[in-house]
């Protein structure tokens, strides 16, 4: 049974004012209805006025996915009530959007490229929030500083064949999107996905408003199986919309699924069409992340891992080139497999690392006044003072202060002796031929030596002393 799943992408375009009117889009410090005005609030009387801005950014996302912008579109009105709608109606673009026919590459499942169709992209603007609070009775209080931020949707085809194909999706499109520099993936709420989703052959479930990548993954993930358990009891799946719970990783049934028709969309009065095709060819798009991929593995000759997981950020891109000139291979290893790792252990950003310190570590370890492990040691002090915000301390200061520098094995053979003499067992396995065994003392030794010594080294010298009879 196929899994068919096409998504619905929600942007919040990083403009400083909202799409309608001169409100500040910087409100997720400040109190609730604090970014108003009348035309956020739909008031009578009140005119929008379209944010040049804002269809600028549309036009760059549709350069950078191959589209086809429209020689005029326009904006419709969608109506629908919902307390956080001020005015009943959303001002969205439909019949006619902004750009038509684009493409995403990703990988398949079987590691093989593949093509997303992009179907449309669109502007349209924001509802506020609906702050639910808990208590002896629980009610809903309605914030509108977010009634009017400008959003780009961008719809696919159903070319998707998996939860994980539309994760791999959304991790190169929010990429593309940061490369562009049109919104803050840092920024709460900035994207938002609604998720199609069917079993080939029966009805297309919809799944509302999700607000993460690995929550779309989870999401499709329980709505396929549920699906499928449908099917194989003989059951039908109802064509709806659902909710994802994340807590509990389900879905659940909100209601039964909207038609265009149920909208009553009809051009808007008071804005005017869009012409602004003639703009494309004008527009200069940065180095993408596919072209930089590509770059990276020619001028630096790293691997094409190594180069998808320096380019899949943009400041982590910038970070390793500028800590790369000495040594690309041994800054692509440290950035992208060690640094990379402590940064997600801490839920740290790469902003917070100062590439002239890294550069320092990487020097030391060049020219072998450190081992890798006592390397990782340094490191880990840099990244706690940087996470403390205490200043980030020179990594040959830190190598002194705690005595890291590496030393010959030889200057190590009787903490080798010790632990040989406390590991009987470990040495019996050796001489039996089990080659785990000799990296176990290896590893017991260099917890004793702190990482000092060449692990390498320190085999030979394991393998001499057990030779010699264990002393």
């Amino acid at each position: 049974m196929k899994t068919i799943v096409g998504l619905e992408i929600h942007v919040q375009l990083a403009t400083a004012t909202k799409l309608f009117c001169g409100c500040s889009t910087d409100y997720r410090d400040d109190g609730p209805n604090t970014h108003c005005c009348p035309i956020c609030l739909g008031l009578p009387g009140s005119l929008p006025r379209l944010n040049r801005k804002a269809v600028e950014y549309g036009l760059l996302v549709a350069k950078a996915l191959d589209m086809r912008v429209l020689e005029e579109s326009d904006f419709a009105r969608k109506n629908y009530f919902y307390p956080d709608l001020a005015k009943a109606y959303q001002i969205t673009q439909s019949d006619r959007p902004l750009a038509v026919e684009g493409t995403v590459e990703i990988e398949d499942d079987e590691g093989h490229e593949k093509i997303v169709r992009i179907t449309r992209v669109h502007l349209e603007e924001d509802p506020g929030r609906l702050v639910h609070v808990a208590g002896a009775s629980k009610y809903s209080l309605v914030d509108y500083n977010r009634s009017g931020i400008p959003l780009l949707e961008i719809v696919t085809e159903p070319d998707m064949r998996s939860p994980q194909e539309a994760r791999r999706f959304l991790n190169k499109l929010r990429t593309i999107l940061e490369y562009l520099g049109v919104f803050d993936g840092e920024r709460e709420g900035a994207l938002r996905v609604d998720a199609n989703i069917s079993i080939e052959g029966s009805a297309r479930v919809e799944v509302k408003n999700i607000s993460s990548y690995k929550g779309v993954e989870k999401a499709l993930t329980f709505e396929a199986t549920r699906q499928r358990n449908l099917l194989r009891r003989g059951q039908t799946v109802a064509r709806e919309t659902r909710h994802f719970m994340e807590g509990r990783g389900i879905t659940t049934s909100a209601r039964g699924k909207e038609e265009a028709h149920d909208y009553r969309y009809f051009p808007d009065p008071d804005l005017g069409p869009i012409r602004v095709a003639d703009r494309v060819a004008a527009i200069d798009l940065p180095e993408l992340p596919t072209a930089r991929k590509n770059r990276f593995m020619a001028q630096y000759g790293i691997s094409l891992n190594h180069a998808r997981t320096l380019t899949g950020d943009p400041r982590l891109a910038d970070f390793y080139e500028h800590v790369a000139p000495a040594d690309p291979i041994l800054a692509a290893t440290w950035a992208a497999d060690i640094l990379l790792g402590e940064l997600n252990y801490r839920d740290m950003s790469i902003a917070a690392v100062p590439a002239d310190r890294i550069r320092e570590l990487l020097a030391l370890l060049r020219a072998e006044t450190i081992t890798d492990a006592a390397g990782v040691q340094v490191l880990r002090e840099m990244l706690d003072a940087c996470a403390a915000g205490r200043p980030c301390e020179k990594p040959a200061d830190i190598v002194k202060r705690e005595g890291l520098a590496r030393a010959t094995g030889d200057d190590f053979v009787a903490i080798v002796q010790a632990v040989i003499a406390s590991n009987p067992q470990a040495v019996e396995d050796y001489r039996a031929g089990k080659k785990g065994a000799l990296n176990f003392i290896v590893g017991q030794v260099m917890k004793e030596t702190r990482g000092r010594a060449d692990p390498r080294e320190l085999g030979r010298i394991v393998s001499e002393c057990i030779e010699k009879g264990g002393v």
